[in-house]
């Protein structure tokens, strides 16, 4: 089994034999799998290799970094941020895209439920967010279509 690099050392996309199987990620020290068995949690690789019954090949791939300054609190944005801020009750990233704007921009990924389902969103503008049923943000494009396909699954 092969574990192919996303994001550095922490995103991973599983695949047997050139088959997607599931994705594994890393957070507190610990390695999540999600898959079609569901999601499971190991506290190391021995224990994730002995969980997957398979060794995994480690895949490095080189990642294109996004620009440091088109990010609002580590989220990424379409252009480069004038008024960077964080709303704490509803926890997103938001900004202005001149010091004139009146508009107020989500940064990050979303996926938004319109009557004809749920789509994604690439820094959709605030209004649109609390008008509507939305998930994220999300930090990368994997993360937000992983999101997707489950909402649509449901």
């Amino acid at each position: 089994m092969k574990a192919k690099e996303i994001v550095k050392n922490k995103f991973w996309i599983l695949e047997d034999h050139g088959v997607r199987v599931g994705t594994l990620s890393v957070a507190d020290e610990r390695f999540m799998v999600s898959n079609s068995n569901g999601t499971r949690f190991f506290k190391n690789k021995k224990q994730l290799q002995k969980g997957l019954g398979k060794d995994l090949d480690w895949l490095a791939q080189s990642i294109t970094e996004v620009d440091a300054t088109k990010e609002v609190h580590g989220f990424p944005t379409s252009t480069v941020p004038f008024n960077s801020m964080f709303d704490v009750k509803k926890k997103l990233p938001l900004y202005t895209k001149s010091s004139k704007s009146k508009s107020l921009y989500c940064a990050g990924y979303y996926i938004i439920h319109f009557d004809k389902g749920w789509v994604k969103s690439f820094c959709p503008k605030l209004i649109t967010v609390e008008r509507y049923e939305t998930k994220g943000p999300f930090k990368t494009d994997l993360e937000m279509k992983q999101a997707l396909s489950q909402a649509n699954a449901k």
